[in-house]
């Protein structure tokens, strides 16, 4: 992996714990008017959650993948999931637990904020072991180049407890989507390949990618929903949100 690794330009990393720098530039400044850095937790992990989707939460385990200031995390917390949150960025997470703390001890006390690579932390005598009742991915996938990919199902595998669900949300290719949508093949034939800010995904590409994860089945996949700027949750129609349940292990 660290040979494929190394065939992409420096600056493109955003996937190693050498990248941990680049986000904390990127984390810096709090008040930057960027979409999700408001206090407000994905439209479609709100809607799973209040709509009774997950269960009742009370002690089943969640992990929030690249969990960045904290908004996800501090809904599952608040639904009664034991949290694991993490993030390559020190600052994040840093943002995350002034977060948690302002929320108060009962929701701060259900959230475990680690800084790190959840490659790396999630590995069988890692720290992040599982299993997972519920995994969630907001704008962390879209950040693998796709030899990652390999890697990150395998967590999957690892971790998502049968009958758990993955929740997705990541760049949608075509009209009015965001990200490269660059073939897989043409990245690796450049002679320094660049993600381009991030790779874009088709419902048809995502249903292939995590069809290799046994007993991974689509419960939905969608445009995620615009809210409004008085709406208490987050959504931006550039992206895709998905739901996966593992059926078996």
């Amino acid at each position: 992996m660290a040979l494929l690794d190394g065939l992409f330009a420096p600056e493109t990393d955003r996937w190693t714990e050498g990248a941990s720098d680049w986000w904390d530039g990127f984390y810096a400044d709090r008040d930057r008017p960027v979409p999700f850095f408001v206090p407000k937790p994905d439209e479609n992990l709100a809607s799973y959650l209040h709509g009774g989707l997950f269960g009742h939460g009370r002690g089943d385990e969640a992990l929030d993948l690249g969990c960045g200031p904290g908004r996800n995390a501090l809904l599952l917390a608040a639904a009664g999931y034991d949290v694991d949150a993490v993030d390559l960025s020190p600052k994040a997470i840093a943002w995350a637990e002034d977060r948690a703390r302002e929320a108060g001890p009962e929701i701060a006390s259900r959230i475990s904020f680690t800084c790190g690579d959840a490659f790396a932390l999630t590995q069988a005598s890692a720290p992040l072991s599982g299993p997972y009742h519920v995994i969630h991915d907001s704008g962390c996938f879209h950040h693998l180049p796709p030899h990652r990919r390999i890697g990150y199902l395998a967590m999957l595998e690892r971790l998502l407890a049968p009958g758990g669900y993955f929740s997705l949300t990541c760049f949608a290719a075509g009209e009015g989507g965001m990200g490269s949508e660059i073939p897989d093949a043409d990245l690796y034939r450049a002679d320094r390949p660049h993600l381009h800010g991030g790779l874009a995904y088709s419902a048809e590409s995502l249903r292939r990618i995590f069809a290799a994860v046994p007993g991974l089945e689509e419960v939905e996949i969608r445009r995620m929903r615009d809210e409004p700027a008085d709406s208490p949750h987050f959504g931006e129609s550039f992206l895709w949100t998905a739901l996966f349940r593992r059926v078996h292990g």
